[in-house]
């Protein structure tokens, strides 16, 4: 495990330090999960479309109402890949509060260049006390949007979803399996030596799992008090649980409670209900809790302790112990 050394809010004279621990570490190989392809965002897409009518009621208002606006977010969920970040949204937007741009807007990592007005643009009309979100997984692992959300605002709301780092590997390549049957197997993906146990941390699967590493970023920019991470494991078994803690996270009176999740057994995690109605319960897309390929015990174990030095150190830095080791 590299030296991680963890320095106080606005160390920003310390980039380049942070940047060359990432290159020590090599270019993310995401021959599987091309950052430059369409298949994550046209799934995003998809669903929100299928989901809109659903899941915001109150959709329409914005645009009957003058006194509403676009505003830049002031919280934003910025990971982890397959962590359940798009549950943590959906479950979000049920709160009269809260106002989210259904599809990632990837504006920290892509489209930085079209300037906070392109991004303002894309944000849903709110009014004077909703708070503004969205969600782009893939900025937690990106080197360079720490500074560019600092830029906007340093007071902006930072959530993690964070779930055990081999199970998320293993989902990640679910996905990218699903698209891309051909693909190696997961086994030789996760080696660069087999024989030697060398873990290849140039996937992005692989990498993406390493969030103290990660974390070290964030923290030369936000103090800790700013960031909130959720648990992808409490996120299914105890949602309400998890959405409190959000919540009081984001200075929000307690709206989504129990009565708005069902269990669906079939799916493996909870779908959401209006309390006040007696419509069927609305679960997550199709593309949503896969089954996961069966993998080779002795990688799995192989992957469980080379994660185990990131995970102890992620729970020193957070203070709490998410149980993955």
């Amino acid at each position: 495990m590299p030296t991680l050394t963890y320095g106080s809010v606005n160390r920003h004279e310390n980039d380049a330090e942070v940047d060359n621990q990432e290159t020590s570490l090599g270019a993310s190989r995401d021959l599987l999960n091309n950052e430059n392809d369409l298949d994550s965002r046209g799934e995003e897409w998809n669903e929100i479309r299928a989901e809109a009518k659903t899941l915001d009621d109150n959709a329409m208002s914005g645009f009957l109402n003058d006194s509403e606006s676009k505003k830049l977010p002031q919280a934003i969920i910025i990971g982890v890949k397959k962590g359940g970040t798009r549950a943590l949204l959906e479950f979000l937007r049920l709160h009269p509060d809260i106002r989210a741009v259904g599809a990632e807007p990837h504006f920290f990592d892509r489209n930085y260049d079209k300037g906070l007005e392109w991004y303002r643009e894309l944000m849903p009309k709110s009014s004077d006390g909703q708070l503004t979100m969205e969600k782009t997984p893939s900025y937690f692992v990106t080197k360079e949007v720490p500074s560019r959300i600092y830029t906007m605002s340093k007071d902006t709301k930072l959530i993690v979803v964070v779930r055990d780092p081999v199970t998320r590997a293993i989902s990640d390549y679910t996905q990218t399996h699903s698209k891309k049957p051909d693909i190696p197997s997961f086994e030789s993906l996760t080696f660069k030596n087999m024989s030697a146990g060398l873990i290849d941390t140039t996937w992005s699967a692989v990498q993406i799992g390493m969030y103290a590493k990660h974390l070290e970023r964030w923290l030369q920019y936000f103090p800790m008090d700013q960031l909130l991470f959720v648990s992808g494991e409490h996120l299914i078994s105890d949602p309400a649980g998890e959405m409190a803690r959000v919540q009081e996270f984001l200075g929000l009176r307690r709206v989504i409670t129990e009565k708005y999740f069902h269990f669906n057994p079939a799916k493996g995690f909870p779908c959401l209900k209006r309390p006040e109605g007696n419509s069927k319960p609305h679960c997550l897309g199709k593309t949503k809790g896969r089954t996961h390929p069966n993998i080779d015990p002795e990688v799995v174990q192989r992957l469980r302790d080379f994660y185990k030095p990131f995970n102890s150190k992620f729970y020193q830095l957070t203070g709490h112990d998410f149980g993955w080791n």
